[in-house]
C-alpha cells in the first residue's frame, strides 16, 4: 500500500459542521458540471455524471439537485470561478484552499482574513502547490473483485494503486489528476459501480505538531471550511490520531 492509503488513513477527515455545507458545495459542482459541459443530461456529460454519484453517496435529496441543475440551466445564472488559493498556517504548515465563488472579491477578502486572524499567511501562486500532488480517486463496491487483477486492468488507463477500504469494504482507486476522465470511461464501460469519485491533493511531506500547535492549526482549518465559497482544505499537517 502507498502513499495514497496513508494520506487516507493518517489524515483527520473532519466532516462538515452542518450536512447544508455538503450540499451547499455539491450544488456549486452541479452547476460548474453542466456550465462546462454544456448539457444538463448526465448521459452526455461526464462530469455531471460524477457529481450526481457524488450526490447519492451523501444522501443529497432530489429536491436538491433538481434546485442545483434547473439553476445551472437557468440563463441568467453566472458560472462559478474556480480559484486555487495557497498560503501558511502557523508552524510551517502549508494549505492549498479550493474555492467556487461567484463573487471573487468577497472570497478573497475572506480567506485573507481567516489567514490573517490565525497568524497565517497567505501566498502567492506556485508558493505552495509543489508541495502537493494532484491525484484523482473513484470508489466502487467491492463484490468479488480482486484488487490486484483490477489494478492490472486499470494500470493502462491511469490508475496508480488499487485497495481496499476496510472501513466500508470498497475498493479506492488512485490514479494522475489527468487521468480522472480515462478512469472514469474504463470504469464505467467494464460495468464496475462507482460509488464516488473526485481529487485530491496529497502532500508529498507532512509534519507533525504538538497538541497546542495542532490546535491552532486547526483554527485556521475550521474557518476555511465553513466560508461557503470553499470546496475543499488540503494541508501538510499530520494529525494525532484520535
Amino acid at each position: 500500500m502507498g502513499r495514497a492509503f496513508e494520506f487516507r488513513k493518517g489524515r483527520k477527515l473532519k466532516r462538515w459542521a452542518h450536512m447544508a455545507k455538503t450540499f451547499t458545495r455539491l450544488g456549486k459542482d452541479i452547476v460548474i458540471a453542466i456550465k462546462e459541459g454544456g448539457s444538463s443530461d448526465p448521459d452526455s456529460n461526464s462530469r455531471l455524471r460524477a457529481v450526481l454519484q457524488n450526490c447519492k453517496a451523501e444522501n443529497m435529496p432530489k429536491d436538491n439537485i433538481d434546485r442545483a441543475i434547473k439553476r445551472a440551466t437557468d440563463k441568467d445564472t453566472s458560472s462559478y470561478d474556480e480559484k486555487l488559493f495557497e498560503g501558511y498556517a502557523p508552524h510551517g504548515i502549508a494549505i492549498l484552499v479550493e474555492t467556487a465563488t461567484d463573487n471573487n472579491n468577497r472570497t478573497v477578502a475572506n480567506v485573507r482574513s481567516y489567514f490573517n486572524k490565525c497568524n497565517g499567511s497567505l501566498g502567492t501562486s506556485g508558493s505552495v502547490e509543489f508541495m502537493f500532488e494532484h491525484k484523482c480517486h473513484f470508489k466502487i463496491t467491492k463484490g468479488e473483485i480482486d484488487e490486484e487483477e483490477l489494478e492490472l486492468e486499470l494500470i493502462d488507463f491511469g490508475a496508480e494503486e488499487v485497495f481496499i477500504d476496510e472501513e466500508d469494504d470498497t475498493i479506492m482507486i488512485y490514479g494522475e489528476f489527468s487521468s480522472f476522465g480515462s478512469l472514469q470511461k474504463a470504469l464505467e464501460e467494464q460495468g464496475y459501480e462507482v460509488i464516488k469519485s473526485g481529487l485530491d491533493r496529497i502532500p508529498t511531506v507532512t509534519k507533525k505538531l504538538d497538541p497546542e500547535q495542532e490546535a491552532e492549526v486547526d483554527k485556521l482549518l475550521e474557518k476555511l471550511e465553513e466560508d461557503d465559497d470553499v470546496q475543499n482544505v488540503f494541508h501538510t499537517m499530520e494529525h494525532s490520531m484520535d
